[in-house]
């Protein structure tokens, strides 16, 4: 028998709002244990939750760039189980009056046509605290840093639309563009500031039944989301054809084994209203103030760069890939009007080089400005290309423009053509075998006598113009 998989996603995303969600305490990774707490975050005698607007703010944007409905009213519920990283014995979330549903994110499925993914809903929580396990000799212990306690998610819950490990790394893939491009979040797998848990059943092909899903949680790498699943989908149909149930549980993906592996079941109560917390109206006037800080989004942006400045889909997608990156290249490609140029000098040259040093487009001194002024003086034929690469380098390192750095350098190109003529003259007196070659049918020795005259030019003529007079005198 055949099977289909059914994949849904539940993916928690830090807000980066600058304080967490309750309190004034910083919200910032990274910081050393127990650093930015308070009588909020260990819940003590007395202290109320207080929901910060910007939290809310940053939650709506996030809402709005996955096409969710608003809610005019949510709330907020305590999610009731006791571990150690929860002080209060319940999470602040909102389990059963959400602020986003009806979402939808469309990708491109593995037949090459475009595909719908739902979202069922998007509610806020706060983060609890982190366990840390440490062995002093042959002692365990387990301590408590409560720095992330009460940080600001969002928990995205997708419809089971999902039918491949390729269909939830897509949708990852352009949640996470979404999220950054509306300033909301980082979404960093790699610094936990966004997890994702896989829900995964299967069924025979061409049913509609919802069967025994399992659950792999707390994944950090789109990759190892799509080798969980596509594990997990083998896992259970061997099972199923060895006539084995399906047992409804919990597991881990262990990427160094390449296997889920079975994890204790967290204990969680039912949803109750938490009274501590005050119902979230959102006016229509007020939703709108947020729409108007929505970006253009990844896909609009896209299609605007194949429209309006004439580059190929894949060029478009990795141009707009980021925000940051987009709004780069169009500050370049205005600024110079070479937009096809600015393209492949972006994505082959600045790129990587800008991962090389750790920095962004925002932060470069190769300014958009910058790059436009190189890319002008290689259009015209000022420099070389090989020139022109010489002082991109450059750039990173001085201050001064690309056109002080070609007269710094003596890098301009030689399109004197008097001058470019006694030097062809001189080559073609200095190698008569190759110039017999040449009218003997031996094209190549064209070329031999390009580059002695380009090494006699040192390397600053002009190449096309070089080999017009060539030609011309030559024949």
């Amino acid at each position: 028998m055949e099977y289909e998989a059914i994949i849904g996603l539940e993916i928690h995303v830090q807000l980066n709002s600058k304080t967490k969600m309750f309190c004034d305490c910083p919200n910032r990774p990274g910081d050393l244990p127990n650093r930015n707490i308070c009588p909020v975050c260990l819940w003590t005698p007395g202290a109320l939750p207080r929901l910060s607007q910007k939290v809310l703010e940053k939650a709506v944007l996030t809402g709005l760039a996955l096409n969710c409905e608003i809610q005019p009213r949510s709330r907020f519920d305590q999610k009731i189980y006791y571990y150690p990283d929860l002080p209060k014995g319940y999470q602040l979330s909102q389990v059963h009056n959400q602020f986003a549903r009806n979402g939808w994110l469309e990708i491109i499925g593995e037949d090459g046509e475009s595909k719908r993914l739902r979202i069922l809903e998007i509610h806020m929580e706060e983060d609890v605290a982190k366990l840390v396990h440490e062995t002093e000799g042959r002692k365990k212990i387990s301590l408590v840093d409560f720095n992330r306690a009460g940080a600001p998610l969002v928990e995205i819950v997708t419809e089971p639309d999902m039918r491949s490990p390729r269909d939830a790394m897509e949708f990852l893939r352009d949640i996470r563009r979404r999220i950054r491009y509306a300033g909301s979040a980082e979404c960093s797998m790699e610094e936990g500031t966004m997890r994702v848990d896989a829900n995964i059943s299967i069924r025979p092909r061409g049913t509609d039944l919802l069967n025994t899903r399992v659950e792999v949680k707390n994944m950090n790498s789109i990759r190892h989301v799509g080798e969980a699943i596509a594990h997990e989908i083998i896992r259970q149909t061997e099972r199923v054809n060895a006539g084995k149930a399906i047992v409804l549980h919990t597991r881990l993906w262990d990427p160094e084994r390449g296997v889920t592996t079975p994890m204790r079941e967290k204990f969680a109560g039912p949803g109750v209203p938490d009274p501590s917390v005050p119902e979230i109206v959102i006016t229509d006037e007020w939703l709108d103030t947020i729409r108007a800080q929505l970006p253009e989004m990844p896909d609009q942006r896209r299609a605007c760069f194949v429209k309006e400045y004439g580059l190929t889909p894949e060029e478009a997608a990795v141009m707009s890939s980021e925000r940051d990156l987009a709004e780069y290249f169009e500050r370049t490609a205005r600024a110079c009007s070479l937009p096809r140029a600015a393209a492949g000098w972006i994505g082959e040259r600045l790129m990587p080089a800008l991962k090389e040093r750790s920095q962004t487009p925002a932060d470069t001194s190769v300014t958009p400005s910058r790059l436009a002024e190189l890319l002008e003086m290689i259009d015209r034929e000022e420099i070389s290309v090989s020139a022109g690469k010489e002082v991109f380098a450059l750039l990173f390192e001085s201050e001064s423009g690309p056109r002080d750095l070609v007269e710094e350098r003596g890098l301009r190109q030689v399109s004197d053509t008097l001058e470019l003529e006694e030097i062809v003259d001189q080559v073609i007196a200095d190698n008569p075998d190759a110039v017999r070659d040449f009218h003997n049918g031996k094209k190549q020795a064209s070329g031999f006598l390009i580059g002695r005259a380009m090494k006699a030019s040192r390397g600053k003529a002009n190449p096309k113009l070089m080999r017009q007079i060539l030609d011309k005198k030559l024949t």
